[in-house]
């Protein structure tokens, strides 16, 4: 097979993904927020007060580090339709967290997490419970230009859409 005849394959796959997905676009980071969290403090809902407090609507959660004993996160377990959710839990175990991010949608996050042990690393969504251990710093970029909310679809699923 040529190199050409590989790249219009290539291609051709492309464009049948690329037919479903939807693309928004803003103007800029408004004001951008840094949230340190301390030893107790409970990461999720913290971050929910400040959005709340704030009065934040649309926003990216660009990056999260820290450290947790108590961190609950929700996975999906099945490739198929409904989903098949599961919610692993650690309890008073001393976790890494080397990653947050996502998106702030009418004033509501969805946010996934990686954290790691001295063996394992493991993501998901980000769940309430999860309890910072020495500290946790968290960094909230607010957005202009969009009106986001999410919806269902028909297989049940929360979309991101702008609003009309």
């Amino acid at each position: 097979m040529t190199i050409q005849k590989n790249f219009t394959i290539a291609l051709t796959v492309i464009q049948c993904y690329y037919f479903f997905m939807e693309t928004f676009t803003g103007n800029k980071f408004t004001k951008v927020h840094v949230l340190r969290l301390d030893r107790g403090d409970y990461l999720l809902e913290s971050i929910e007060n400040f959005i709340k407090e704030k009065s934040i609507c649309n926003a990216a959660v660009l990056s999260g580090i820290g450290t947790l004993d108590y961190c609950v996160l929700h996975m999906v377990m099945t490739t198929g339709l409904p989903p098949v959710n599961h919610f692993e839990r650690w309890e008073d175990k001393p976790l890494e967290v080397t990653s947050i991010d996502g998106i702030i949608a009418d004033g509501v996050p969805h946010l996934h997490m990686t954290i790691s042990n001295h063996e394992y690393a493991y993501g998901g969504h980000l769940e309430h419970g999860c309890r910072v251990l020495y500290l946790c710093e968290v960094v909230i970029a607010e957005m202009d230009g969009f009106n986001f909310t999410r919806i269902k679809n028909k297989d049940n699923i929360f979309e991101l859409t702008n609003k009309i």
